[in-house]
């Protein structure tokens, strides 16, 4: 769906709050809305049709596949409507749950609990979910319905109802999609071109430019991995890609120039996850990353016996937003004889607007340069204390450190592309996954402290 429908829709329904039950009541023509009254009961019949308990099972398969073939075919604003009436109108009934937690909190301690806790599970077990259900037996009816919730994440915000259906798919996927159904597949230059092309496509990271780049990715020092479910067989969830080095890379420039040659495996020490790339929108909330990390560190280790470290070059996506929110503060909190080096370098005394303005010639700072010092200092900051509770504030951080990685290293300058200076001014950062540590690193960042290694705390000062 592209930006421009999104728009549109998004503005129908700005101008259409009525919900389904005003509508599918009301005797009046549409009111900005995709289908008339007469048309929306007429969906909702379908859509019941779908779980009528009259019906077998092929029937309602055939009756699901006929909603598929018209919801493909139907406008957005029509798509619309039938993510409102599955959330609105397919709720559990109220009654029979209410009775039913009475039920169980009297049976509790009692020969009746277990009876009773069934009766309260299927008492809450909600309409939609079994339409889903019945969608999702069919064969490409998982594909439709994690592309479906891709259409409706965007318009959550303007339709706050459209959450019921929303949780109602991600805690569906979450079961279909468990680790325990995936499959661990690398994918190389022999690969079929039809998976090599949706790797290029689905590149979160650091965009794949050319078949001789993706080339480069794929070669004999290199590994790429993605998990893999049995109804989404030629389509990688989520994938990975490795360098193996004989130390802790310190820039991407080298990883990803096409020219250089393959590093000597016999020599490798050190596996490097320099991208992790997730290619399912609609499967949002379902999280894959920290068994396949796992998963890989496993499978490099029976390859390569020799590797020791296992680390990532990561991004900083937060970095350059966050310092504009905060330089202020920085600046202020920086020593005196820091701010007089600045001073110095400036010409003018330091403030947030001249540091920042000054942020935008990384590549021309020295080793010795007061600002370049002044910057480190805050991206530590920012990924050694940027925390609210237990989750760190920059995103990439969240996932590396939430699955028992440190933060290790800094590295100046280490992607000087366009998007990296954006976005963290060429900063990057290793993750450090020390195998022994994982879950003493889970556990200090649960009680809101970021495991760091000592360089990089010798940089908050």
């Amino acid at each position: 769906m592209n930006t421009e429908v999104n728009s549109k829709l998004t503005e129908d329904a700005a101008r259409s709050p009525r919900g389904t039950h005003e509508r599918l009541e009301s005797l009046l023509g549409r009111k900005g809305e995709a289908l008339s009254p007469r048309a929306l009961r007429k969906l909702l019949e379908q859509l019941q049709a779908i779980i009528d308990p009259r019906v077998g099972e092929v029937e309602g398969g055939r009756r699901a596949q006929a909603l598929i073939t018209w919801y493909n075919k139907a406008a957005p604003g029509e798509r619309l409507d039938v993510w409102l009436l599955m959330s609105e109108q397919f709720v559990a009934d109220q009654v029979k749950a209410q009775a039913a937690q009475a039920q169980y909190a009297s049976a509790i301690g009692t020969s009746d609990e277990a009876v009773a806790e069934v009766r309260l599970r299927r008492a809450t077990v909600s309409p939609r979910r079994r339409i889903l259900q019945r969608i999702s037996v069919l064969p490409e009816g998982v594909r439709f319905l994690v592309d479906m919730r891709e259409q409706l994440l965007p318009h959550l915000k303007a339709r706050p109802t459209l959450a019921a259906l929303d949780v109602e798919m991600e805690y569906m996927f979450s079961t279909w999609f468990d680790v325990g159904f995936l499959e661990l597949r690398r994918m190389s230059w022999d690969s079929p071109a039809s998976l090599l092309e949706k790797l290029i496509k689905y590149e979160a990271v650091h965009d794949i430019r050319s078949w001789a780049d993706l080339k480069n990715r794929l070669d004999s020092d290199r590994r790429c991995y993605g998990f893999f479910h049995p109804r989404l067989p030629d389509e990688p969830l989520i994938f990975v890609e490795v360098a193996m080095l004989g130390e802790m890379s310190g820039s991407i420039t080298p990883l990803l120039d096409e020219s250089a040659a393959p590093a000597d495996l016999a020599k490798a020490t050190t596996a490097i996850f320099y991208s992790i790339s997730n290619t399912q929108a609609g499967l949002r909330g379902v999280s894959f990353g920290d068994s396949l990390i796992k998963h890989v560190v496993d499978t490099l280790k029976t390859e390569f016996p020799r590797l020791k470290v296992f680390a990532t070059l990561s991004p900083i996506p937060g970095l350059r937003g966050w310092l504009v929110k905060n330089a202020g503060r920085l600046m202020e909190a920086t020593p005196a004889r820091a701010q007089q080096s600045l001073t110095r370098e400036l010409g003018e005394p330091p403030t947030a607007k001249n540091l920042l303005a000054a942020m935008d010639g990384v590549s021309d700072m020295k080793e010795s340069s007061a600002l370049r010092h002044w910057l480190l200092a805050s991206a530590a900051e920012y990924l050694g204390q940027g925390i609210e509770g237990s989750k760190p504030l920059d995103p990439v951080a969240r996932f590396h450190l939430g699955n028992g990685a440190r933060v290790e290293r800094l590295n100046w300058l280490a992607d000087p592309s366009a998007k990296g200076l954006k976005q963290s001014f060429g900063l990057m950062v290793n993750y450090l996954y020390d195998l022994n540590r994982l879950d003493r690193h889970k556990a200090s960042l649960v009680q809101g402290k970021v495991p760091v290694s000592g360089q990089v705390k010798s940089l908050m000062g």
